[in-house]
């Protein structure tokens, strides 16, 4: 299984690169960001490790460009701890957030948890079910989401969200419940989090994302997908 590592400190990104194959993963890694989404797209990787800060373009540019064509796992790596740069960087496609200086065990941790979501997308051999909700419709032996028959590219947590939400329809969940169930750790100050991943799945589903169809607000409560 290979991993792209890409930071602008090339000791960094090599010392990132170690604990990586330490635990047994194969790493490729990029210095500036036109190298880490060619990277992206020439290897067959299944998560990548991503700093914010780096030359030619940053890689909230990068993401973008990556997530064109690729859902694979990215974890956001910078220097600031400030909630907005955070909040960017999950906006801009990112899959998780670590701040730097960061254990190396706590990246360990990161890595193995988003593969494990990621995977497990594909892994389950339950029988093939498709989720509707009027127009909106997953087909979770594909993976694949649909509105009104068009096809719905969501990143591997958007679709875990989604999927949790549709197969639960009419049931408002908190926050807190959402996050345990889709990043299956225990949820701490998980508002920020959640709210931009709910905000990017209307953008993707919704006609008007101000006025959602299909994943609404519960006031005080929490989301749910209306039973259509």
């Amino acid at each position: 299984m290979t991993i792209l590592v890409c930071d602008d400190d090339r000791e960094i990104a090599e010392a990132i690169g170690i604990y990586l194959r330490h635990e047994g993963y194969d790493t490729v890694l990029a210095h500036t960001g036109p190298e880490a989404v060619a990277a992206a797209r020439d290897n067959d990787v299944r998560l990548i490790v991503m700093d914010v800060m780096m030359p030619g373009f940053d890689g909230l540019r990068a993401t973008l460009k990556i997530r064109e064509g690729s859902n694979v796992p990215i974890l956001m790596l910078s220097a600031k701890s400030e909630d907005t740069d955070k909040i960017i960087g999950l906006g801009m496609g990112a899959d998780d957030y670590l701040t730097k200086p960061f254990n190396p065990l706590e990246l360990i941790a990161r890595v193995k948890s988003l593969l494990r979501r990621y995977t497990q997308l594909g892994a389950r051999s339950a029988e093939p079910a498709v989720y509707q909700s009027g127009g909106l419709e997953l087909d979770d032996e594909s993976k694949a989401v649909a509105v009104d028959g068009e096809a719905v590219r969501l990143t591997p947590v958007e679709y875990k969200i989604l999927s949790f939400l549709l197969k639960n329809a009419g049931r408002v969940y908190s926050i807190a419940q959402i996050y345990e169930n889709v990043w299956d750790e225990p949820a701490f100050s998980p508002e920020n989090t959640v709210a931009v991943h709910i905000r990017r799945i209307r953008e993707k589903i919704e006609i008007d994302p101000k006025n959602p169809k299909y994943l609404k607000v519960v006031w005080g409560i929490g989301y749910k997908i209306e039973k259509l």
